[in-house]
């Protein structure tokens, strides 16, 4: 393989674990959707609903990751407060929470029917 694919694992790996070891949302978006995913296989979720499940936690972590990106950018180019910097600061935090409300809405959807499944008993 060419060395610089490699070094791109390389890379990638280190964000993840500065990403990891910094970003405390982060951790928090991992528990929720570990315990969304026991869940889902305690309530008999579809193959289907599982890889949904799963796309959408891994988004959520994903947009988690590039709002760590943006704000370190952030802080590099505007060391001192700025009004457009905090600005690109939120806006970065608010597609974490935009992803996170649509990660619940879809967990509504599919957990919600069989909630009542299992009530219905």
């Amino acid at each position: 393989m060419p060395k610089k694919f490699i070094k791109s694992f390389k890379y990638a790996r280190a964000g993840a674990e500065h990403a990891w070891r910094t970003q405390r949302n982060l951790w928090v978006h991992f528990l929720i959707g570990l315990l969304v995913l026991v869940a889902a296989l305690y309530l008999g979720a579809s193959l289907i609903e599982l890889s949904i499940l799963v796309l959408v936690i891994f988004s959520v972590i994903a947009v988690e990751m590039i709002n760590t990106a943006v704000e370190e950018m952030v802080n590099i180019l505007s060391p001192s407060y700025r009004k457009e910097a905090a600005l690109a600061k939120n806006v970065a935090a608010a597609a974490v929470l935009v992803m996170s409300v649509g990660s619940v809405l879809i967990a509504c959807f599919i957990f919600i029917p069989k909630i009542f499944i299992l009530c219905s008993r």
